[in-house]
């Protein structure tokens, strides 16, 4: 057995996501291991801009209450700090201040007083439009200009914050840390960055361990503890079943990144390309050779808003004759609808788009399949009408309502009823909402654009930053 490494700062990792489980037998496993921190992401922008644009987090406030309860009993009983980024999915003001009170409903349930740190990172959208004009505000692919006026079109703006002011709040005395909009990486790196661990394997580790057991050979099996050195940093799984392999260590660079070796952060970049994984032993990986190269310091921002309204219809399809041709039968079906409501509706319309998505065909990857694919048993087929107003958007989907349901594959065919699953058969499904940026903002300090609140569990007092 290789002999692990000395003079480490220890986090414990117990899960991807809060919400998305932490089991309490893996947080006690990590804190016996000698865990000095406990660290874990909350947000992300995988599942679209709903969240940011709203401010409504994706998981139940049962689920994250229940996580975060472990959390901060765990925290309690050792002293050392809690740090959580991204809250409530979008890092926006109004889902920090959510999972704010669900910190501080646990205290009081349990007796707790720590002393909490808020980062606040969502932007002043005018101040953004400033900066924009100053030139301190940069396209990202796919986006090719900067529109100061793009953002008053957003609902809320976040700037994805770096570790600093993480360390920050912990070095003024911080228990819990709720952070705003934080990088995956940059909550895990804080501590051991603040405790004089080295750059490289500080920003890998938490690269590597950022979705917790997702670097490991069973990716719900729990979380994972990183030890950073100097030179070195080590990864184990918190569950008895799991493992870390160099295989499923390395492989984790390339979750959510389009280069396996470098990984932009706020700072700077992580290069990994002389980076070296070794089995301590048949659970624990070590990593040398990562590398921190220090980059004009640059916060992400994010911005989203709502848009025009969508109304859904369903129906299951298991015609032999129209599966033969489904291409064709989808195709035909898009042209009569849209003529109907041209015909049924006029002017009155405005702009409007009807999609029509045929699952276990090609709903998923929109492209045209090759002639030799086997015919499908069954489909479902979507259909979603887009318009400027709810309201719209349903009197679309009545107006389409019989074809959708009975439009046969050609004229002189029976007329056909297609098995629908609801009654009725329209459903709102609500606003639509879009991101509006991909842009970066220069800045001169990493805690300039972040605004920090200290709250006192069972005390009144707020204490700003």
């Amino acid at each position: 057995m290789t002999e692990r490494l000395a003079d480490t700062i220890n986090v414990l990792v117990p899960t991807g996501a809060l919400g998305a489980g932490v089991r309490e037998s893996d947080v006690a496993a990590g804190i016996a291991a000698g865990a000095h921190a406990i660290a874990c992401d909350a947000g992300s922008t995988d599942s679209g801009p709903a969240y940011l644009a709203t401010g409504k987090p994706k998981y139940s406030r049962a689920a994250v209450k229940t996580d975060l309860t472990i959390l901060m009993r765990a925290q309690a009983s050792t002293g050392i700090p809690l740090l959580i980024g991204s809250c409530g999915t979008s890092g926006c003001d109004a889902a920090l201040d959510w999972t704010r009170d669900i910190a501080l409903e646990i205290a009081r349930e349990h007796g707790l007083t720590p002393r909490i740190a808020l980062l606040y990172s969502e932007q002043d959208r005018s101040l953004l439009a400033q900066r924009a004009t100053e030139g301190r505000v940069t396209p990202l692919a796919p986006m090719t200009s900067v529109d100061p006026a793009a953002f008053e079109r957003c609902d809320h703006v976040v700037a994805l914050m770096g570790p600093e002011p993480y360390m920050a709040a912990v070095e003024a005395g911080a228990d819990i840390v709720l952070g705003g909009r934080t990088t995956d990486t940059a909550v895990l790196a804080a501590v051991p960055l603040l405790r004089g661990a080295g750059a490289g394997p500080a920003w890998h580790a938490g690269k590597i361990a950022e979705c917790g057991g997702l670097c490991t050979t069973h990716a719900r099996e729990g979380g994972v503890m990183i030890r950073i050195g100097q030179d070195a940093f080590e990864v184990e799984p918190l569950g008895a079943a799991a493992c870390c392999t160099p295989r499923t260590v390395s492989a984790h660079m390339l979750y959510e990144n389009s280069d396996p070796f470098l990984l932009i952060e706020p700072g700077g970049v992580l290069d990994v390309t002389e980076a070296r994984y070794e089995a301590v032993d048949e659970r624990v990986v070590r990593v040398t050779g990562s590398r921190f190269i220090q980059k004009p310091y640059t916060m992400k921002l994010e911005g989203a808003a709502g848009g025009p309204f969508q109304t859904l219809m369903l129906v299951g399809i298991q015609d032999r004759a129209v599966l033969a041709e489904i291409e064709r039968f989808v195709a035909q079906m898009h042209e009569f609808l849209v003529q109907r409501v041209n015909n049924m509706m006029g002017e009155q319309v405005g702009e409007f788009a009807i999609s029509l998505r045929a699952y276990g065909w090609n709903a998923v990857s929109g492209t045209v399949i090759g002639a030799l694919t086997p015919t499908p048993r069954e489909i479902g087929l979507l259909f979603v009408a887009t318009a400027s107003t709810q309201d719209l958007a349903t009197q679309i989907a009545k107006t389409c309502n019989p074809y959708f349901f009975h439009l046969p594959l050609n004229p002189d065919t029976p007329l056909p009823s297609y098995a629908f699953p609801f009654s009725p058969a329209e459903i709102e499904r609500g606003q639509v909402f879009e991101f509006k940026l991909n842009h970066v903002v220069s800045v001169d300090s990493p805690v300039e654009l972040v605004r920090t609140v200290v709250v006192c569990a069972g005390q009144t007092e707020v204490a700003h930053a």
